[in-house]
């Protein structure tokens, strides 16, 4: 494990996976700092600018990890792979841990992973390579084209990953009956929902 490299981080903590195929289970979230993809809704602008976030060693993330006693971290962000997370990845697997990732995609393939969450988004394209990477497909739907929008990524993707369509929490009222409807409609979505949200964990 290289512990001299080293990453920005925003926060890091324990929580429940409120989203997707891994809803409700226990893990230690990382989240870095750095995006450049821009969502409009985005509910954590303030990881953007990554000279924001102090920078904080691959051994020191670990050992948190390791102390928690959780089994599962997801590194999310931002957007994590706007970094090269092969150490982090490394240092984490070499614990013993389950390491998760939440990406848009719009950056190269970076680390190892065991499970990938890939949320594409309009704002910055998501490179092809990532559609066969992803465990999971998670779309956020905004409004109606993002249902359609999300046949398209779906077509995409390995065979056997999951996919979801998941309400942007501030307009979940205005779209949820479209999402059942659509689910309903096309086997193979299920229905994500920010749970952590609606049980105030971070």
């Amino acid at each position: 494990m290289s512990t001299a490299a080293t990453y920005p981080v925003m926060e890091r903590f324990p929580t429940l996976q409120g989203e997707g195929a891994w809803t409700g289970h226990p893990a230690w979230f990382i989240r870095l700092g750095g995006c450049d993809v821009g969502c409009s809704w985005c509910d954590v602008k303030e990881s953007w600018p990554v000279e924001a976030h102090p920078q904080v060693t691959v051994e020191t993330l670990v050992k948190e990890v390791v102390e928690s006693g959780l089994p599962m971290v997801v590194v999310t962000g931002g957007e994590p792979c706007m970094h090269n997370l092969g150490a982090l990845t490394t240092g984490l697997s070499d614990a013993g841990l389950s390491v998760h990732l939440e990406t848009s995609g719009a950056h190269p393939v970076s680390g190892t992973w065991d499970w990938v969450t890939l949320s594409p988004k309009k704002f910055k394209a998501c490179r092809p390579e990532w559609y066969l990477e992803a465990d999971e497909l998670k779309v956020v739907v905004v409004n109606d084209h993002d249902l359609t929008w999300a046949e398209e990524h779906a077509a995409r993707l390995a065979p056997g990953a999951l996919k979801f369509l998941q309400p942007e929490w501030d307009r979940r009222e205005k779209v949820m009956d479209r999402i059942i409807q659509r689910i309903q409609r096309a086997p193979g979505w299920r229905l994500s929902l920010q749970t952590h949200k609606f049980i105030g964990l971070p």
